[in-house]
């Protein structure tokens, strides 16, 4: 009987021995798999550099060469969202910086050197017209303008004020209409029409909005004024 014990006794010493063993085995065998899945993991990663994006003036998708103003305008939605206007990656004009209103916001750049020569806005709904005329007469030659509308552009707009905007290089400025969406960048002096406008018409069976259509945005590179 107890060598039946003593047997039973070796037995169960040798399995504990056994299974002590390969869990052991087991867990270092596991570790070391896991050990080498974060080593290759790490040099991979390590490998794997990631080029940050470029960011560009104003947030544009591409960089403008030398010589030229980076440069985006963008209208206003429905009569919610301020228009904004930046240049060569300056704010000019935001709800932010609260220098914007109803109607026409523009700015006045200096187109050789860049600075801001004047921003205003021109309530085209129920102002007085005769200030944006006025406002629009005394730009000087080499002046850049940029324009975003917001609300109603057009109400109060006539054919003497729109005469002006033909002269800065507007190609859209005689189908201006109540409640339209326009961006424009022009110059006092341009030879031709500027490549920097765009406008769309407020119709009831395309506006993204109740009774405005969608905002524009219109982003490019203006070139310096050498002359």
């Amino acid at each position: 009987m107890m060598r039946v014990t003593s047997v039973i006794r070796y037995v169960t010493l040798f399995l504990t021995l056994l299974g002590t063993w390969y869990l052991t085995q087991m867990y270092f065998d596991q570790s070391w798999k896991a050990i080498s899945l974060r080593s290759w993991l790490g040099e991979a990663l390590e490998g794997l550099q990631i080029e940050p994006q470029p960011r560009h003036k104003c947030g544009n998708q591409k960089s403008c060469p030398q010589n030229y103003f980076a440069f985006k305008i963008i209208s206003g939605a429905a009569n919610v969202v301020g228009p904004s206007i930046c240049f060569n990656d300056m704010i000019l004009m935001s709800s932010v910086k609260n220098n914007i209103g109803r109607g026409l916001n523009i700015a006045l750049v200096n187109g050789t050197n860049g600075q801001l020569l004047k921003t205003d806005t021109f309530d085209m709904y129920s102002g007085d017209i005769s200030k944006l005329d006025t406002f629009l007469q005394k730009i000087e030659r080499g002046t850049i303008v940029l324009t975003a509308s917001y609300d109603d552009a057009a109400t109060k707009m006539n054919d003497k004020v729109r005469a002006h905007f033909t002269e800065l290089g507007s190609s859209h400025i005689s189908k201006l209409g109540f409640r339209d969406n326009w961006v424009f960048l022009g110059a006092k002096g341009l030879k031709n029409k500027s490549p920097f406008e765009e406008h769309i018409k407020n119709d009831a069976k395309t506006n993204k909005y109740d009774g405005w259509p969608e905002l524009l945005e219109m982003e490019g590179c203006a070139p310096r004024k050498m002359d």
